[in-house]
């Protein structure tokens, strides 16, 4: 076992379980007539046994026939009656516990949405979707079913044993010596299967992230000829899930099979001890039944407290990495006082702006940063890789917080703007889009759910993505595939372009939308970013020099730093970095560019 997986062991602990309790107070009536339910038919199960020894008495001691018929009827009836009552059990508790799931994965889910992206910077994406549809299904077993079978076997083990004790003290303390040692083997058994239990539930969230990359990346997979390879990977993680299950299958097994033989070998030494005092006419033969009944239904309500011991450990395992996940706090929250941002103009100010992430804090990646946008302008970014670009534009929607400096969206400190309204407010045309797998109008709607099917196709116009959707044959209910693998590059980002001119932000962020097309597909991208842009404070990471070109000011960035900022004619006088990084870039493009030649 990990460091990190003991490091969870001792984490787990049954008040994660008790935390699952919180979700039923909704279902708190329901509840409340399924436990009615579970008494009323385990009192019947009881009385059963009961009408068993006075049926044997009237037939071998009394020889009455009537009594025996109509204590035959009262049995049938005693046993419809337990049905019908464990029906009403069974299916409002099964009701419960499928709604207490369903809001669990939906309270999972919507705080998974919550957290920033440097949380899944360092998580694995298959692993988190193991723990929403696995860890989730392991803790269904113990929210209701577990809970309410144990409520049942405890009802039933104490009801047997009070009328036992009360019918003959001398063979229910012969009975009952059997129980210390299912209780001390239950409790070691439990420690073992949990650690075995959690490590398989670690071993299959390794299995899912492997899954969910290989598919995602399928291409990159195949043009390097590594499917060998990745079936090899999520194999050896299988086989090591159903290693550890099976060692806990055996365990299982081997400590059932214990308890069968202390139980009922327990039981096996009842009888005979019984029988003698049948001979020795210290008590009846329906009596000795009866005992003996009650016997079987203490010995399987100890086996059973076992086997729901184990699924309770299991469960401390699953609860605990869900409960993890619920109690990682979002590291980026609105402010107490944060107020709305409305009527924006697009000033931005980037005040001696800082920032390191987390796990490199002796790293700045940017350091006293000073940036004016003013409304409509366009600003273009430019630098030697690594040099803090991306993530410059990525602090002014916060999906990062600055360390030092502010960063002010029309003199508002943006920690001091409501979350919603600051990224309402901002657009964002990465280099790489992500385009979900439904439809191409749901792709562009995503800007504006409740837009109109004509705004839609105005936006797809503007972005000159209306052509080529047109010539679909489903049109704009063509389903475009995970991320968008129906569709070239060029019209992904037309269509990412498209979303954002449906949103209409006022702040726009383009990360080198451009740069990894080609010349043709970037002109159209380009043509539809001019229509984005227009009226539009924008920030450009430049990779083209027709944008940085048209830029109203080009900001040079080095090492975390402005080295450089002016037009590009004067940057180009200036000599310098900018100078080199554009006789690196373009001077081998005069084709393209003859203004430049």
């Amino acid at each position: 076992m990990t460091k990190q997986e003991e490091a969870g062991e001792k984490k787990g602990s049954p008040r994660d379980l008790l935390r699952l309790l919180v979700y039923t107070k909704p279902y708190r009536v329901r509840l409340a007539i399924a436990l009615v339910s579970l008494l009323i038919a385990n009192s019947f199960g009881l009385v059963a046994p009961k009408i068993v020894q006075h049926i044997i008495d009237a037939a071998f001691t009394r020889r009455d026939v009537a009594e025996v018929n109509s204590l035959a009827l009262v049995m049938l009836g005693a046993f419809a009656l337990q049905a019908a009552f464990s029906f009403l059990r069974s299916y409002l508790l099964s009701y419960t516990g499928e709604r207490i799931v369903a809001e669990v994965r939906t309270q999972l889910y919507a705080h998974l949405t919550n957290l920033p992206v440097s949380f899944y910077e360092s998580r694995r994406v298959g692993e988190l979707t193991s723990r929403l549809a696995s860890d989730v299904s392991v803790i269904q077993t113990v929210t209701t079913g577990a809970i309410t079978e144990l409520l049942r076997i405890g009802f039933l083990l104490v009801g047997c044993i009070a009328i036992i004790t009360w019918t003959n003290p001398r063979l229910t303390a012969v009975m009952l010596a059997v129980v210390p040692v299912v209780i001390l083997s239950a409790v070691f058994y439990g420690r073992y299967v949990r650690k075995l239990s959690t490590r398989v539930q670690d071993q299959l969230a390794e299995a899912s992230a492997i899954l969910q990359e290989t598919l995602s990346a399928i291409r990159i997979v195949q043009s390097f000829v590594r499917e060998e390879y990745e079936r090899g990977r999520y194999r050896d993680r299988i086989r090591e899930a159903l290693r550890l299950a099976v060692r806990s299958s055996v365990a299982s097994g081997s400590f059932v099979a214990f308890i069968i033989l202390v139980v009922y070998g327990g039981i096996a030494f009842v009888l005979w001890v019984g029988s003698r005092m049948v001979l020795a006419q210290e008590m009846t033969a329906g009596e000795l039944i009866a005992f003996v009944l009650y016997t079987f239904v203490v010995g399987g309500a100890i086996g059973g407290m076992a086997e729901i011991y184990g699924q309770f450990q299991r469960a401390i395992g699953a609860s605990r990495r869900v409960f993890e996940l619920l109690d990682t706090a979002p590291a980026i929250t609105d402010a107490p006082d944060a107020r709305p941002l409305t009527a924006v103009r697009g000033h931005v100010e980037l005040d001696g702006v800082g920032f390191s992430y987390a796990q490199d804090r002796v790293l700045p990646v940017l350091e006293g940063v000073v940036v004016e946008a003013r409304p409509g302008e366009v600003i273009a970014l430019v630098g030697p890789s690594g040099a803090g670009k991306s993530t410059l534009v990525s602090l002014i929607p916060r999906f990062y917080d600055v360390v030092e400096g502010s960063i002010r969206i029309d003199g508002n400190d943006i920690r001091n703007i409501k979350l919603s309204d600051l990224r309402q407010a901002i657009g964002i045309v990465p280099q790489e889009t992500v385009l979900f797998g439904g439809t191409v109008r749901e792709n562009i709607a995503y800007g504006k759910l409740e837009a109109s099917d004509e705004e839609i196709e105005t936006a797809a116009r503007a972005a000159h993505a209306h052509e080529f959707v047109s010539a679909f044959p489903e049109g704009y209910a063509t389903i475009v595939g995970e991320r968008g693998v129906k569709l070239s590059g060029g019209e992904r980002q037309r269509i990412a372009i498209a979303r954002a001119l449906l949103k209409n932000p006022a702040i726009l962020i383009l990360d080198e939308a451009t740069s990894s097309l080609d010349s043709e597909s970037e002109k159209l991208v380009q043509d539809a970013l001019d229509t984005l842009m227009r009226g539009r404070t924008t920030f450009v990471i430049a990779h083209r020099l027709s944008t940085v070109r048209r830029a109203d000011r080009i900001v040079v960035l080095d090492a975390g730093r402005v080295v450089q900022e002016g037009s590009h004619e004067e940057l180009l006088a200036l000599g310098g970095l900018y100078k080199r990084l554009y006789e690196i870039q373009f001077r081998d493009r005069p084709a393209l560019f003859p203004a430049e030649a």
